[in-house]
């Protein structure tokens, strides 16, 4: 699998990650989560993202620490929270659940507006809690994420008000449908270029929403699912400026996943037009910005 370094990140992550939101389910053994990662590593894949907010993910990821991190694993966390002394409390949490007491990357999560973004950078926010992290040599590196219709427009006002060494935010081909969110998308993609900043593209299969209607998968958006499909959503998604993208929600795309990266090769424009263009969402998805199909 190819592997790219993460913008001025000292790692060349592998152009998919492990995401580790599907492996803390309740009802998933940890024989599954085991496969999972002897999957993961089986492909070549050498970068976790994990959060506190993924159920028992850390639990289920802890005995795999040591041989990750012998295998130069790249781990990156998150934060939910948005004052400086209770990030500092899942900073502990976060270290006591995954046995682990430094990580490589530590980011803001799920930063879905302005009025988030400027609860966490004020004065006693979350973002003094990174920052004194960094200080103490517990992470190497702060990132923020974001889902929703403005991740892109509220990263792209973050990395202007602090020097972020990573983004992560939802990019699909059924998203390049709106107009508005492929604009501000690809004004975040441009100034992450110009600053040498990490890419990390989640939601990579997302073709639409749910609706009313049952979930056949375990993913909260509707997920391309046949290799074709796969394959064509992954080769647009890692033709875009990226650097890596966390695996889906559902552990059972995991093979399909992988095995469209490994044969990924750079779309020209016009077959990433046509990818595009081919997008036909069964339901809009708004928590993302996948619109109705036209």
């Amino acid at each position: 699998m190819e592997r790219r370094r993460l913008g001025r990140v000292d790692h060349a992550s592998s152009v998919v990650s492990l995401g580790a939101a599907g492996l803390g389910r309740a009802d998933l053994p940890q024989a599954e989560v085991d496969r999972a990662v002897e999957l993961a590593l089986a492909h070549g894949v050498d970068h976790l993202d994990i959060a506190p907010s993924y159920g028992q993910a850390m639990e289920r990821m802890a005995p795999w620490m040591p041989r990750l991190r012998e295998a130069s694993w790249f781990i990156g966390a998150k934060t939910r929270q948005r004052t400086r002394a209770a990030v500092w409390d899942c900073i502990r949490a976060c270290q006591r659940r995954l046995g682990v007491e430094t990580f490589d990357l530590f980011q803001l999560h799920a930063v879905t507006s302005l009025d988030e973004l400027d609860e966490a950078m004020r004065p006693g926010g979350a973002l003094e809690a990174l920052v004194e992290m960094r200080a103490q040599g517990l992470t190497r590196y702060i990132g923020i994420t974001g889902h929703g219709p403005q991740a892109p427009r509220v990263q792209l006002e973050a990395l202007r008000r602090f020097d972020f060494d990573t983004v992560m935010f939802p990019l699909t081909a059924a998203l390049y449908l709106n107009a508005d969110y492929r604009r501000d998308a690809e004004a975040l993609l441009a100034a992450a270029q110009a600053r040498n900043v990490g890419v990390q593209a989640i939601k990579m299969l997302a073709r639409g929403g749910w609706g009313a209607g049952p979930r056949e998968l375990t993913c909260w958006y509707d997920p391309h699912r046949s290799q074709p499909d796969v394959d064509r959503a992954l080769w647009w998604l890692l033709s875009q400026p990226v650097h890596t993208a966390p695996s889906t929600g559902e552990t059972r795309l995991l093979p399909r996943i992988f095995a469209a990266a490994e044969r990924f090769r750079p779309l020209s424009a016009a077959d990433q037009a046509a990818a595009v263009a081919a997008q036909r969402p069964p339901r809009p998805e708004p928590g993302l910005g996948i619109p109705a199909a036209a």
